[in-house]
């Protein structure tokens, strides 16, 4: 009896994961810079006394956890386009464009005010606004 062993050498039509490659950097990236300028938007609309209240007070801190979690899961679905779609950066940018507008109906039915809703909403569309294009320039 024999046996057949592949080497990385030898496997065909195999290119290299973009796991181990810069996405897991860029994702990082993105949720960093995502987190910074959805927290001094955050700041910035407290300061000119927008309520940012969804059933009590949201913690500053909770913005830019949520955000890097947003950014986390970017990059998971990236690395999944990559993978399994043969236009990754353009399903991408239409997924995520999609994703945005379902992640702002939250705010709109569920903020305290008026004001916080509209304000959340524009956070949702900033966070969104400086992750999609770092991530999506990782795409293919």
């Amino acid at each position: 009896m024999t046996a057949v062993t592949a080497s990385p050498e030898t496997t065909a039509g195999r290119r290299p994961s973009r796991l181990t490659g810069t996405l897991p950097r860029t994702t990082a990236w993105a949720g960093v810079l995502g987190a910074a300028v959805t927290t001094a938007g955050a700041v910035a609309l407290r300061a000119a006394g927008v309520p940012l209240a969804v059933h009590g007070k949201i913690p500053l801190a909770g913005f830019a956890q949520l955000t890097v979690l947003g950014a986390v899961l970017g990059g998971v679905l990236l690395a999944v386009l990559n993978r399994r779609s043969p236009a990754p950066g353009r399903r991408f940018v239409q997924l995520t464009a999609g994703l945005t507008a379902i992640s702002c109906v939250l705010p709109a039915v569920l903020a305290d005010t008026t004001a916080s809703k509209i304000a959340l909403a524009g956070l949702h569309l900033l966070a969104a606004a400086s992750i999609i294009p770092v991530l999506a320039r990782r795409a293919g």
